[in-house]
């Protein structure tokens, strides 16, 4: 006599056996959000986005890192799962950012569009700066701008805020370098350029050069 498939104990939840599976399955969907994420995430805001428990969250974060790292018995990828600011990411691994900098940079229009160039603006005179706070003084999304002026060499990332996993951006020596001037301090006052620049106030510009 054949066993009923509808018995309780061919409803019973897997285990065991199935056991990596489950795990194999979270780190495929942890890869498919790292690939897409611009800042650091926590472990509790990607178990959200997989809909796994946080345990296993961490459990396959710590198995891709060690994928990635070479550690799982294959080789050790171009790239690699850091934990920056309480949050993870994936990065470039640093041998290869020379690498990376040259191939972007050359596939990159040799001029800006006034979009990047308005962002430029704004990171070169309110530095250290969010992109969420670029995006508020702009009014539009920039993240394809940001990644475009990093691909090229002219805004760097400073630092990550340890509360808030915001990374935030300033500019760079090659920025002074086209512009022609040894430091920030040389930049003009932006009041003067500005319309009703009496009424701007210090919680856009100042009308001062950058710290």
């Amino acid at each position: 006599m054949t066993d009923d498939p509808e018995t309780p104990a061919s409803r019973a939840p897997a285990t065991g056996g199935d056991l990596p599976h489950v795990a194999d399955d979270v780190a495929r969907r942890l890869e498919a959000i790292l690939l897409i994420v611009e800042e650091p995430q926590s472990l509790v805001s990607l178990a959200a986005a997989v809909g796994a428990p946080v345990p296993a969250v961490r459990q396959a974060i710590e198995a891709l890192v060690d994928d990635y790292d070479g550690r799982a018995g294959g080789p050790v990828r171009g790239f690699e799962l850091r934990e920056v600011g309480g949050g993870w990411r994936l990065y470039v691994r640093e041998e290869f950012d020379d690498l990376v900098s040259e191939f972007v940079g050359g596939q990159a229009p040799s001029r800006l569009s006034q979009a990047a160039l308005e962002t430029l603006a704004v990171i070169a005179y309110k530095q250290p700066v969010t992109r969420s706070q670029v995006a508020s003084i702009r009014a539009v999304n920039v993240d394809s701008v940001v990644r475009t002026l990093l691909a090229r060499g002219l805004i760097t990332e400073l630092f990550t805020d340890a509360e808030t996993g915001a990374i935030n951006y300033g500019t760079t020596e090659a920025l002074l370098g086209h512009l022609g001037i040894n430091s920030l301090d040389e930049l003009p006052h932006i009041s003067p350029l500005l319309d009703g620049a009496d009424e701007v106030t210090g919680d856009v510009f100042d009308g001062r050069t950058p710290r």
